[in-house]
């Protein structure tokens, strides 16, 4: 991990450890799991946000006014409210996505779940989707959740991530193997 990254997640994971931990003293677990699920989805749908969060360009005041204003549009809970007021006084708004994505985990994790990123050629079905939940499910002894992400570039098959192991079933990366065995035979 390159130091700027792992700047960044130190500073996440203590924001989002004190956040988790007020909600959690609070029972607020349930309006922070949809606060972080708005914020997400503004994250993802709104190149605006992201500019606002990232750009040196705004200043201070015009962050803190800014997450004070859509903080009341997204209907956020106090707690998280205060997280975006707290952040952009002290600049560090950047920050953000990876709380949001802290957050998630540790929201999962007190649930007793394991998230598991998918990578696919093509949309799983829901069957496949479950059937897949279950076998891992089995392997890991935790309830598991699919994030899936297609990419058309592996071919075929399904690269699985989950916690910090990785299974690569794709037929690009068997493709990748074989064309090495092959220069080492020629």
């Amino acid at each position: 991990m390159s130091e700027p990254a792992s700047i960044t997640q130190g500073i996440a994971g203590r924001y989002a450890s004190a956040v988790f931990d007020i909600a959690k003293d609070g029972n607020d677990l349930r309006a922070m799991e949809r606060d972080v699920d708005t914020l997400d989805t503004i994250l993802t749908d709104s190149a605006d946000f992201r500019d606002l969060i990232s750009s040196p360009l705004y200043g201070r005041d015009d962050q803190a006014a800014a997450v004070k204003a859509l903080s009341g549009k997204m209907d956020l809970s106090p707690t998280m409210a205060n997280l975006l007021g707290l952040l952009a006084d002290k600049r560090r708004l950047f920050v953000l996505p990876a709380i949001v994505t802290t957050l998630r985990d540790m929201l999962a994790a007190d649930r007793g779940e394991i998230t598991a990123d998918v990578t696919t050629a093509t949309p799983l079905s829901d069957s496949q989707r479950s059937s897949l939940a279950a076998t891992l499910s089995a392997q890991t002894g935790k309830t598991v959740g699919i994030k899936e992400t297609v990419d058309a570039s592996i071919l075929g098959g399904l690269i699985v991530k989950v916690g910090s192991r990785m299974i690569d079933t794709s037929i690009a990366s068997k493709l990748n193997a074989l064309q090495n065995n092959m220069k080492e035979v020629g």
